[in-house]
Protein backbone atom coordinates (compact mmCIF):
# COMPACT_ATOMS: atom_id res chain seq x y z
CA UNK A 1 0.00 0.00 0.00
CA UNK A 2 1.46 3.34 -0.83
CA UNK A 3 0.33 6.60 0.04
CA UNK A 4 0.93 10.21 -0.71
CA UNK A 5 0.17 13.49 0.74
CA UNK A 6 0.10 16.44 -0.64
CA UNK A 7 1.40 19.94 1.35
CA UNK A 8 -0.77 23.34 0.77
CA UNK A 9 0.65 26.29 0.59
CA UNK A 10 -1.43 29.44 1.37
CA UNK A 11 -0.16 32.85 -0.74
CA UNK A 12 -0.35 35.38 2.01
CA UNK A 13 -2.16 38.25 0.81
CA UNK A 14 -0.29 41.46 0.85
CA UNK A 15 -1.81 44.57 2.39
CA UNK A 16 -1.12 48.15 1.13
CA UNK A 17 -0.76 51.14 3.79
CA UNK A 18 -1.26 54.14 2.02
CA UNK A 19 1.66 56.68 4.02
CA UNK A 20 1.57 60.11 3.66
CA UNK A 21 4.96 62.17 4.95
CA UNK A 22 4.92 65.88 6.54
CA UNK A 23 8.26 67.43 6.74
CA UNK A 24 12.26 66.11 4.63
CA UNK A 25 14.37 67.99 6.46
CA UNK A 26 17.19 65.58 8.06
CA UNK A 27 14.53 63.58 9.56
CA UNK A 28 12.32 62.86 6.79
CA UNK A 29 14.97 62.22 4.74
CA UNK A 30 16.07 59.86 6.52
CA UNK A 31 12.76 57.95 7.25
CA UNK A 32 12.37 58.19 3.72
CA UNK A 33 15.84 56.59 2.72
CA UNK A 34 14.17 53.67 5.73
CA UNK A 35 10.69 53.46 3.98
CA UNK A 36 12.88 52.24 0.90
CA UNK A 37 15.05 49.87 2.36
CA UNK A 38 13.03 48.13 4.19
CA UNK A 39 10.64 47.13 1.30
CA UNK A 40 11.59 43.63 1.87
CA UNK A 41 11.12 43.55 5.71
CA UNK A 42 7.22 45.58 4.98
CA UNK A 43 6.47 42.61 2.94
CA UNK A 44 7.27 40.15 5.49
CA UNK A 45 5.04 41.27 7.95
CA UNK A 46 2.82 40.86 4.61
CA UNK A 47 2.58 44.42 3.73
CA UNK A 48 3.55 46.96 1.28
CA UNK A 49 3.81 50.55 1.76
CA UNK A 50 3.03 53.01 -1.12
CA UNK A 51 3.97 56.65 -0.36
CA UNK A 52 1.26 58.63 -1.57
CA UNK A 53 3.54 61.86 -1.01
CA UNK A 54 5.46 64.41 0.83
CA UNK A 55 4.33 67.54 2.19
CA UNK A 56 6.80 70.27 2.62
CA UNK A 57 6.83 73.84 2.90
CA UNK A 58 9.29 74.68 0.17
CA UNK A 59 9.42 71.31 -2.76
CA UNK A 60 11.79 73.31 -4.69
CA UNK A 61 15.00 73.30 -1.92
CA UNK A 62 17.35 70.34 -2.96
CA UNK A 63 17.08 67.66 -0.51
CA UNK A 64 19.29 64.05 -0.11
CA UNK A 65 17.38 60.76 0.40
CA UNK A 66 17.07 57.43 -1.48
CA UNK A 67 13.42 57.31 -2.04
CA UNK A 68 12.67 56.65 -5.98
CA UNK A 69 9.79 58.14 -7.54
CA UNK A 70 8.97 60.76 -4.35
CA UNK A 71 7.07 63.33 -4.97
CA UNK A 72 7.36 66.72 -3.20
CA UNK A 73 4.58 68.74 -2.64
CA UNK A 74 3.18 72.16 -0.46
CA UNK A 75 -0.13 70.85 -1.22
CA UNK A 76 -1.37 69.02 1.61
CA UNK A 77 -4.47 67.81 0.12
CA UNK A 78 -3.14 63.99 -0.91
CA UNK A 79 -3.03 63.19 2.90
CA UNK A 80 -6.45 63.40 2.76
CA UNK A 81 -6.57 60.03 1.19
CA UNK A 82 -3.68 58.10 3.12
CA UNK A 83 -4.08 55.27 6.02
CA UNK A 84 -0.50 56.57 8.01
CA UNK A 85 0.55 60.07 8.41
CA UNK A 86 4.36 60.71 9.36
CA UNK A 87 5.27 63.75 10.51
CA UNK A 88 8.32 64.93 11.65
CA UNK A 89 8.24 68.33 10.21
CA UNK A 90 8.19 70.04 13.88
CA UNK A 91 6.82 73.15 15.15
CA UNK A 92 2.99 73.03 16.69
CA UNK A 93 0.02 75.00 14.67
CA UNK A 94 1.06 73.92 11.40
CA UNK A 95 1.32 70.21 12.20
CA UNK A 96 -2.09 70.12 14.30
CA UNK A 97 -3.74 71.23 11.40
CA UNK A 98 -2.38 68.51 9.16
CA UNK A 99 -2.86 65.75 11.67
CA UNK A 100 -6.90 66.82 13.55
CA UNK A 101 -8.47 65.71 10.10
CA UNK A 102 -6.41 62.59 9.76
CA UNK A 103 -7.09 61.37 13.27
CA UNK A 104 -10.81 62.31 13.01
CA UNK A 105 -11.50 60.09 10.51
CA UNK A 106 -9.46 57.59 12.07
CA UNK A 107 -6.09 57.51 10.62
CA UNK A 108 -2.52 56.52 12.25
CA UNK A 109 -0.06 59.26 13.04
CA UNK A 110 3.69 58.44 13.73
CA UNK A 111 5.39 61.37 14.74
CA UNK A 112 8.93 63.16 16.59
CA UNK A 113 6.92 66.15 17.23
CA UNK A 114 7.46 66.61 21.05
CA UNK A 115 6.28 70.05 21.14
CA UNK A 116 3.10 69.31 19.59
CA UNK A 117 2.65 66.56 22.25
CA UNK A 118 3.21 68.43 25.16
CA UNK A 119 1.43 71.99 23.73
CA UNK A 120 -1.51 70.28 22.65
CA UNK A 121 -2.46 67.30 24.83
CA UNK A 122 -6.14 68.47 25.28
CA UNK A 123 -6.58 68.03 21.47
CA UNK A 124 -4.72 65.25 21.05
CA UNK A 125 -5.73 63.22 24.50
CA UNK A 126 -8.37 61.15 22.96
CA UNK A 127 -6.96 60.31 20.27
CA UNK A 128 -3.66 58.60 22.35
CA UNK A 129 -5.92 56.72 24.23
CA UNK A 130 -7.14 55.51 21.02
CA UNK A 131 -4.30 54.44 20.31
CA UNK A 132 -4.11 56.18 16.87
CA UNK A 133 -0.81 58.14 17.49
CA UNK A 134 2.58 56.67 17.62
CA UNK A 135 5.54 58.92 19.53
CA UNK A 136 8.27 56.67 19.95
CA UNK A 137 10.73 59.03 18.36
CA UNK A 138 9.67 62.21 20.33
CA UNK A 139 11.93 61.96 23.54
CA UNK A 140 15.40 60.19 23.02
CA UNK A 141 14.90 59.44 19.11
CA UNK A 142 16.45 56.07 18.07
CA UNK A 143 17.02 54.96 21.85
CA UNK A 144 13.28 53.52 23.14
CA UNK A 145 11.53 54.62 26.33
CA UNK A 146 7.89 55.67 25.36
CA UNK A 147 7.14 51.95 25.19
CA UNK A 148 8.59 50.55 28.09
CA UNK A 149 7.21 52.88 30.12
CA UNK A 150 4.25 52.10 28.70
CA UNK A 151 4.48 48.35 29.25
CA UNK A 152 6.41 46.94 31.49
CA UNK A 153 7.63 49.57 33.98
CA UNK A 154 4.24 50.22 34.50
CA UNK A 155 3.96 47.60 36.92
CA UNK A 156 6.03 48.61 39.16
CA UNK A 157 5.45 51.94 41.31
CA UNK A 158 7.86 54.95 40.85
CA UNK A 159 10.12 56.25 42.79
CA UNK A 160 12.31 59.25 40.38
CA UNK A 161 13.07 59.72 36.75
CA UNK A 162 16.28 61.32 35.91
CA UNK A 163 17.84 61.66 32.52
CA UNK A 164 19.33 63.83 29.99
CA UNK A 165 17.47 64.75 27.06
CA UNK A 166 19.03 67.66 24.91
CA UNK A 167 21.72 66.34 22.23
CA UNK A 168 22.72 70.07 21.74
CA UNK A 169 23.49 70.65 25.30
CA UNK A 170 25.01 67.75 25.95
CA UNK A 171 27.32 68.93 23.28
CA UNK A 172 28.26 72.37 24.27
CA UNK A 173 29.02 71.02 27.90
CA UNK A 174 31.27 68.07 26.56
CA UNK A 175 33.06 70.64 24.29
CA UNK A 176 32.90 73.33 27.81
CA UNK A 177 34.88 70.47 29.45
CA UNK A 178 37.82 70.39 26.74
CA UNK A 179 38.18 73.90 27.61
CA UNK A 180 35.70 76.17 25.27
CA UNK A 181 33.96 78.83 26.41
CA UNK A 182 30.52 78.53 26.00
CA UNK A 183 29.70 81.12 23.39
CA UNK A 184 32.36 78.99 21.08
CA UNK A 185 31.10 75.68 22.19
CA UNK A 186 27.39 77.12 20.93
CA UNK A 187 28.91 78.47 17.97
CA UNK A 188 30.55 75.22 17.04
CA UNK A 189 27.25 73.04 17.82
CA UNK A 190 25.66 75.49 15.34
CA UNK A 191 27.76 74.81 12.43
CA UNK A 192 27.50 71.23 12.79
CA UNK A 193 23.96 71.42 12.80
CA UNK A 194 23.33 70.16 16.84
CA UNK A 195 22.00 74.17 16.99
CA UNK A 196 19.49 76.23 15.72
CA UNK A 197 20.28 79.64 14.39
CA UNK A 198 17.97 80.25 17.55
CA UNK A 199 19.06 78.20 20.18
CA UNK A 200 16.61 79.48 22.90
CA UNK A 201 14.37 75.84 23.28
CA UNK A 202 17.62 73.62 23.60
CA UNK A 203 20.11 75.78 25.71
CA UNK A 204 16.94 77.54 27.63
CA UNK A 205 15.60 74.02 28.66
CA UNK A 206 12.70 74.38 26.61
CA UNK A 207 13.25 71.27 24.85
CA UNK A 208 13.81 69.08 27.19
CA UNK A 209 10.53 70.43 29.18
CA UNK A 210 8.52 69.09 26.77
CA UNK A 211 10.23 65.94 26.92
CA UNK A 212 10.05 65.49 30.41
CA UNK A 213 5.98 66.45 30.25
CA UNK A 214 5.73 63.37 28.22
CA UNK A 215 7.20 61.15 30.26
CA UNK A 216 5.37 62.98 33.35
CA UNK A 217 2.80 62.17 31.68
CA UNK A 218 3.62 58.17 30.66
CA UNK A 219 4.43 57.04 34.03
CA UNK A 220 2.84 59.50 37.16
CA UNK A 221 0.03 61.51 36.08
CA UNK A 222 -2.46 61.64 32.32
CA UNK A 223 -2.95 65.17 32.90
CA UNK A 224 0.40 66.66 33.84
CA UNK A 225 1.10 70.35 32.26
CA UNK A 226 4.16 71.39 30.64
CA UNK A 227 3.66 74.48 32.85
CA UNK A 228 4.42 72.82 35.94
CA UNK A 229 7.58 72.08 34.83
CA UNK A 230 10.32 73.88 36.58
CA UNK A 231 12.83 75.41 34.18
CA UNK A 232 16.36 76.79 34.13
CA UNK A 233 19.07 76.30 30.98
CA UNK A 234 22.23 75.80 30.62
CA UNK A 235 22.60 79.06 29.39
CA UNK A 236 22.28 80.30 32.99
CA UNK A 237 25.45 78.79 34.18
CA UNK A 238 27.78 81.11 35.39
CA UNK A 239 31.18 81.32 33.94
CA UNK A 240 33.79 78.76 35.56
CA UNK A 241 31.13 76.65 36.47
CA UNK A 242 32.29 73.61 34.44
CA UNK A 243 35.62 73.81 35.40
CA UNK A 244 34.92 74.42 38.77
CA UNK A 245 32.43 70.88 38.89
CA UNK A 246 35.53 69.25 36.96
CA UNK A 247 38.05 70.18 40.01
CA UNK A 248 35.50 68.75 42.44
CA UNK A 249 35.18 65.70 40.45
CA UNK A 250 31.85 66.16 39.04
CA UNK A 251 30.01 67.15 35.39
CA UNK A 252 27.25 69.66 35.03
CA UNK A 253 24.59 68.09 32.98
CA UNK A 254 20.93 69.47 32.01
CA UNK A 255 19.40 67.28 34.49
CA UNK A 256 15.58 66.46 33.84
CA UNK A 257 14.30 64.85 36.77
CA UNK A 258 11.17 64.08 38.27
CA UNK A 259 10.50 63.13 42.01
CA UNK A 260 8.39 63.18 45.33
CA UNK A 261 8.51 66.17 47.37
CA UNK A 262 6.59 66.73 50.51
CA UNK A 263 3.89 64.36 48.88
CA UNK A 264 3.75 65.68 45.39
CA UNK A 265 4.79 65.06 41.92
CA UNK A 266 8.17 67.85 41.08
CA UNK A 267 9.57 67.87 37.85
CA UNK A 268 12.29 70.00 36.94
CA UNK A 269 14.88 70.72 34.32
CA UNK A 270 18.17 72.05 35.45
CA UNK A 271 21.87 72.63 35.14
CA UNK A 272 23.44 70.06 38.20
CA UNK A 273 26.73 68.89 38.65
CA UNK A 274 26.69 64.95 39.00
CA UNK A 275 29.59 62.49 40.07
CA UNK A 276 31.82 61.33 37.37
CA UNK A 277 30.54 58.16 37.80
CA UNK A 278 26.57 58.72 37.60
CA UNK A 279 25.55 57.49 34.66
CA UNK A 280 23.59 60.65 33.55
CA UNK A 281 27.39 62.30 33.81
CA UNK A 282 28.66 59.19 31.36
CA UNK A 283 26.29 60.53 28.32
CA UNK A 284 28.25 63.20 26.20
CA UNK A 285 28.04 64.44 23.45
CA UNK A 286 25.02 63.75 21.56
CA UNK A 287 23.97 61.23 23.25
CA UNK A 288 20.71 61.32 26.26
CA UNK A 289 20.37 59.05 29.02
CA UNK A 290 17.57 58.23 31.63
CA UNK A 291 17.38 56.34 34.76
CA UNK A 292 13.79 55.00 35.90
CA UNK A 293 13.76 54.03 39.74
CA UNK A 294 10.77 51.68 40.71
CA UNK A 295 10.17 50.05 43.79
CA UNK A 296 9.67 46.86 41.90
CA UNK A 297 11.97 46.67 39.09
CA UNK A 298 14.79 48.63 41.15
CA UNK A 299 17.08 51.28 38.55
CA UNK A 300 16.71 50.72 34.99
CA UNK A 301 18.98 52.55 32.98
CA UNK A 302 18.61 53.75 29.17
CA UNK A 303 21.25 55.19 27.09
CA UNK A 304 22.06 56.07 23.38
CA UNK A 305 21.95 58.64 20.74
CA UNK A 306 19.33 60.76 20.93
CA UNK A 307 19.34 63.11 18.05
CA UNK A 308 19.86 62.89 14.51
CA UNK A 309 18.12 61.92 11.39
CA UNK A 310 18.57 58.04 11.21
CA UNK A 311 18.67 57.01 14.47
CA UNK A 312 15.41 58.99 14.47
CA UNK A 313 14.11 57.88 11.67
CA UNK A 314 14.52 54.44 13.10
CA UNK A 315 12.34 54.79 15.80
CA UNK A 316 9.62 56.10 13.41
CA UNK A 317 9.84 53.38 11.24
CA UNK A 318 9.59 51.17 14.00
CA UNK A 319 6.78 52.70 15.49
CA UNK A 320 5.01 51.82 11.69
CA UNK A 321 6.12 48.48 11.93
CA UNK A 322 4.18 47.79 15.72
CA UNK A 323 1.53 49.00 13.71
CA UNK A 324 1.87 46.37 11.15
CA UNK A 325 2.03 43.78 14.11
CA UNK A 326 -1.27 45.32 15.02
CA UNK A 327 0.20 47.05 18.39
CA UNK A 328 -1.45 50.09 19.26
CA UNK A 329 0.13 53.49 20.23
CA UNK A 330 1.12 53.67 23.72
CA UNK A 331 -1.20 55.02 26.17
CA UNK A 332 -0.40 57.38 28.98
CA UNK A 333 -0.77 56.71 32.54
CA UNK A 334 -4.68 55.52 33.26
CA UNK A 335 -3.80 56.71 37.04
CA UNK A 336 -2.22 59.37 39.06
CA UNK A 337 0.44 57.70 40.37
Amino acid sequence: MSSSSAVSTVTPVIKTLKVGLAGCGTVGQSVLTMLHRQKALFHSLDYAVSLEGVYVRDALRPRDFDYPGAVLTDDPHFLEGTDILIEVMGGVDRPLELWMPHLERGGIVITANKALMAERWDAIRKYVENGQVYFEASVMAGTPIITPLATILRASTPIRLEATLNGTCNYILSQMERGQDYHTALAEAQRLGYAESDPTLDVGGGDSAHKLTLLARMFIDPEYALEKVQVRGIDTLPPGAVNEALERGEKIRLLCSIERENGEWVARVEPRALPLSHPIAQADSSHNALMFTGEECGTVIFMGNGAGGATTASAVVGDLISHMDGIPGPKQVSLVR
